[in-house]
């Protein structure tokens, strides 16, 4: 198993792109000494999501991969149902909107009334009815092995990025075994995933065997939104929230973060975990004062 090697953006069928003009601009400011300096700094944009001929939500996103974004949203807030037929996406980059028709005729004006804000940044929202949702939620008793969380966490976190390059910017990574697939970022962590459900939708990829790591917190909405896309592994190099956790162990989810290193923590779903790698041989991180907890 080969942990160390240089990621390959090619690895991916879609990659972070931090040079890509639209995403970042320059910005003159002083540093600590009061010497000028430039610095790249991410942009926000406003992208408003119809759903046929009602206004949904207007969410503040980088701007890439809009139709993606607008698919992803819709399904993951239940107002697409599986195996909807839909029948186009617009995407008008001067009025900064994206309009998904569908066959159906749709209404969701009451559940729009019913929208409850999250802890997420970026205007993160779920809608009061998507826990009903997970009572019909059933996830694979896939495998989930240690090997493949290193050498993913290896990848990921020196591969080429907004993060990287900018800051201020959450990631998300679809991935299969220990291959990163499609990874999506964004001004919030929501958003990401979004990206990646509305990927899946549009490219009718299968959820069950598949990874979702987020360098983001493993917040409620998070584990829900993973459950809803019918992914049965989250991870994350960062931690948990009480309801995170609660929720992931109501609907099986295996839910694994403060992944560094040699070091994570599993707090739900630890059946699907094989233990197939040495962590004595997997390359440390210092530990973070308050992380003394994670061994």
């Amino acid at each position: 198993m080969q942990l160390s090697r240089e990621p390959d953006v090619s690895d991916y069928l879609i990659a972070p792109d931090p040079k890509a003009p639209r995403l970042t601009r320059a910005v003159e400011g002083v540093d600590h000494t009061g010497a000028l300096t430039t610095i790249r700094v991410v942009e926000e944009r406003p992208l408003t999501i119809f759903l046929n001929a009602q206004e949904i939500v207007t969410a503040m996103t980088i701007g890439d991969y809009p139709e993606y974004l607008a698919l992803g949203f819709l399904r993951n807030q239940g107002m697409l149902r599986d195996g909807e037929a839909i029948t186009r996406v617009d995407y008008d980059e001067e009025l900064e909107t994206v309009v998904v028709r569908t066959e159906r005729a749709t209404d969701y004006e009451d559940k729009l009334k019913k929208k409850t804000r999250t802890s997420g940044c970026a205007v993160g929202t779920v809608f009061g009815d998507m826990m009903e949702g997970l009572e019909n939620v059933r996830l694979p008793d896939t495998q989930l092995r240690s090997s493949w969380l290193y050498a993913l966490s290896a990848q990921i976190n020196r591969t080429p990025s907004l993060y990287l390059e900018a800051g201020a910017i959450h990631g998300t990574v679809l991935c299969h075994q220990d291959r990163p697939l499609v990874y999506m970022e964004d001004v919030g962590r929501h958003n990401a995933v979004d990206k990646i459900a509305g990927w899946m939708l549009s490219e009718k990829v299968g959820p069950g065997d598949k990874i979702l790591y987020t360098t983001g917190r493993l917040t409620s909405e998070m584990v829900i939104k993973t459950a809803m896309m019918g992914i049965p592994v989250l991870a994350s190099r960062s931690g948990f929230t009480a309801w995170g956790v609660e929720i992931a162990q109501q609907v099986g989810l295996t839910l694994i973060g403060r992944m560094r290193g040699q070091r994570f923590v599993c707090l739900s779903g630890e059946k699907r975990l094989i233990r197939d790698a040495d962590p004595s041989q997997i390359a440390d991180e210092p530990r973070r004062a308050g992380h003394k907890g994670a061994k």
